[in-house]
């Protein structure tokens, strides 16, 4: 029997905003490799793998018979967190989801919100529609930190029930401004995905696109104005 797990950086930091102590919800859970490491540990005493397919939750049942964790670990076949209780959880995380698969399954448990649950999110796409989703609906980001995996810089949030503010263009983007070192190479990352899309935009015929590339230029000076103030803190 394997006592340990190594996860991935992306997985790692996941896990590391994990409260200690908590019962653990992992929707998507795929390989349950992350709540599989919390167990052994002992940093959760229970966790539930939940996945809307077999075969992932088939793939997290073997996880478990790996790695010793049956007995603290309990398995959902079901949509989001369709399929657990309230008084079952004392944290959930969702990682490796498009950001608006995450607030369709946020959305469809409102009781997360109500009882204050704390919330690891770790989406993979539409990053500003997920940061304009939670500010809309009652959730504020306390924090975000990067993880690189090869050439790619993944976003990790840790979110809260509670007032955010208004979110700027270019933070609606990148997030609040934070000293993460990652951070500096993460926007100028951003700043060349605007770069391509505005000059998409700029060759367009007739003008089509200019409302887009107007407002995409904005973003683009805001996540300038971030890089330079970040690049100031730098030693």
């Amino acid at each position: 029997m394997r006592h340990t797990i190594e996860l991935t950086p992306r997985l790692r930091t996941a896990a590391d905003l994990v409260p200690a102590g908590a019962r653990l919800a992992d929707i998507g859970t795929d390989h349950a490799y992350l709540p599989a490491a919390l167990l052994l540990e002992g940093k959760i005493p229970f966790t539930i793998a939940a996945d809307l397919r077999h075969g992932p939750l088939l793939r997290a049942k073997e996880t478990a018979r790996q790695y010793g964790c049956q007995e603290k670990m309990a398995f959902r076949l079901c949509d989001g967190l369709r399929g657990i209780r309230p008084e079952e959880t004392d944290a959930v995380v969702i990682a490796g989801m498009g950001g608006e698969t995450i607030a369709q399954i946020l959305q469809a448990a409102p009781w997360v919100r109500e009882r204050r649950v704390p919330l690891v999110l770790q989406p993979m796409s539409s990053l500003p529609d997920l940061r304009k989703w939670l500010g809309e609906n009652g959730y504020a980001i306390q924090g975000e930190r990067l993880a690189r995996e090869e050439d790619v810089i993944y976003v990790v949030m840790d979110v809260r029930a509670g007032e955010m503010g208004p979110l700027a263009p270019a933070e609606l983007w990148a997030g609040r401004q934070s000293r993460d070192p990652l951070r500096g190479e993460y926007l100028a990352g951003l700043v060349q995905k605007l770069d391509r899309a505005i000059d998409g935009l700029a060759r367009a015929r007739e003008g089509r696109g200019e409302a887009r590339k107007r407002e995409l230029e904005q973003v683009r000076k805001g996540l300038l104005d971030m890089k330079e103030e970040w690049d100031r803190w730098q030693p």
